[in-house]
């Protein structure tokens, strides 16, 4: 198990990198848009772009939020239970959280593959849509390892401590 949790550990962190750089693609286009439109010369599909970019940022790194524990949760009243109740919440949780973003990550690649069957594009610059969207689906897949690694910790503190 523990090579798992390395390797879901190393591919979260890979995707917040490339979520990263998404943000910073963004603002460095962001301010390049601006400034040039007082030259009277805006770049063509920066809306379109800072969308994608943004899928990017957002999508790539849940994964390594949930491994950081940095989403919120409001755990004020289970912390006052006993520590195998709170195992219990915590894998029931976690089996959600799993169902949830297996669905999710299901559910966008079959979306992109009817994205790249149908060929839609975006307005402006033509892109496909569907390479986002496969993103999406493989950052959701993600979060499952991640989840799989929390549930398996959570349901082991609940029946063996």
């Amino acid at each position: 198990m523990e090579g798992f949790e390395r390797f879901s550990d190393r591919f979260a962190r890979v995707l917040y990198w490339i979520a990263g750089i998404a943000i910073i693609l963004m603002m460095l286009l962001t301010c390049a848009d601006v400034i040039l439109r007082l030259f009277r010369r805006p770049i063509p599909g920066t809306y379109e772009l800072v969308c994608f970019f943004g899928a990017v940022a957002v999508g790539f790194a849940m994964a390594h939020t949930s491994n950081e524990r940095g989403h919120v949760s409001v755990s004020l009243i289970v912390r006052l239970l006993p520590n195998r109740l709170q195992a219990g919440i915590e894998t029931f949780t976690n089996l959600l959280s799993l169902i949830l973003f297996a669905l999710i990550s299901w559910r966008s690649v079959l979306y992109a593959s009817s994205l790249r069957a149908s060929g839609e594009v975006s307005l402006t610059l033509k892109l496909p849509f569907y390479p986002f969207v496969y993103g999406i689906g493989i950052a959701a897949g993600a979060v499952c390892l991640v989840l799989i690694v929390d549930l398996v910790k959570s349901s082991t503190r609940l029946f063996f401590k």
